[in-house]
């Protein structure tokens, strides 16, 4: 399933209780399924987002059992899956209007779809007009107030492309690596006030997006040198500034051709070993 959503009034992807959240509203539009119909327990997500973060492009898969036959009027197929589009619709009619199921499909044999993923696409955007930000555009954008250099920014941005330990950049978890392959690393502007950092990699740690930008964005405005980013890196302690979520969109999640799809889980389980990383 393709999703998208307005993170604003979420309190994350992650079903927490007590609280709005999109796999919580996920999983109860795909519980209300008429009487003989599976009730999925729980979907995986591509890339968990946080508090406020927003997605053009997410990506989930739920495990279901096929149907024997047509139940009510919505027809089966010959392998008992119901008509995906109509599904679609109807999980629409259920969620409210900052979340949108844009399309689902039978999975191939083999897909995960957090770890077949071969690598996340992001977009951070941000208001260098001295105003602030366009009223417009507040929800997905961040007021930065001060100017920005490109040439600055990808210059400093360039230097931390490749496979290093982004622990600097990450918010640790017990068990977790914070080694990645950063991919791209851009910025370009928009408009005459408007600047959007775009960045890939095969998989991004807790808070490393939003701790990147954070520190790139002080020395697009001058106010650190085009080398601190990486003197930060190799450092391993996490002390730079964290980018406000409401300016990130997860944009795109990419996958393998089918038949490398359960290869690339199994890959992508095995732990990573820090002493890869540059």
């Amino acid at each position: 399933m393709d999703l998208s959503y307005d993170g604003t009034d979420f309190s994350g992807w992650a079903r927490q209780p007590g609280r709005r959240t999109v796999q919580g509203l996920i999983e109860d539009a795909l519980a209300k399924q008429p009487p003989g119909e599976s009730v999925p327990r729980s979907v995986v997500v591509a890339g968990r987002t946080d508090a406020g973060v927003h997605a053009s492009g997410q990506v989930v898969h739920v495990d279901v059992v096929p149907l024997p036959a047509a139940v009510g009027r919505m027809p089966v197929d010959e392998h008992g899956i119901p008509d995906l589009a109509r599904m679609c619709h109807r999980w629409n009619r259920y969620l409210p209007g900052d979340v949108r199921v844009l399309s689902a499909r039978v999975a191939p044999p083999g897909f995960d779809a957090r770890f077949s993923a071969v690598r996340r696409h992001y977009r951070y955007r941000v208001s260098d007009a001295p105003w602030g930000v366009d009223p417009l555009v507040r929800r997905d954008t961040l007021g930065w107030g001060r100017p920005l250099s490109l040439d600055a920014l990808n210059e400093a941005s360039g230097a931390l492309l490749g496979l290093r330990d982004f622990a600097a950049f990450c918010k640790q978890r017990e068990g977790s690596t914070t080694v990645r392959e950063l991919q791209q690393f851009t910025w370009h502007r928009l408009d005459t006030h408007l600047v959007e950092a775009r960045l890939s990699a095969d998989a991004f740690c807790h808070s490393m997006v939003r701790s990147l930008v954070g520190a790139l964005l002080m020395v697009g405005d001058g106010r650190r040198p085009a080398d601190w980013p990486v003197s930060v890196l190799r450092s391993r302690i996490r002390d730079s500034a964290v980018a406000p979520p409401h300016g990130l969109t997860l944009t795109a999640v990419d996958y393998p051709p089918d038949e490398e799809l359960a290869a690339r889980a199994e890959q992508t389980r095995a732990v990573r070993d820090p002493s890869d990383a540059r």
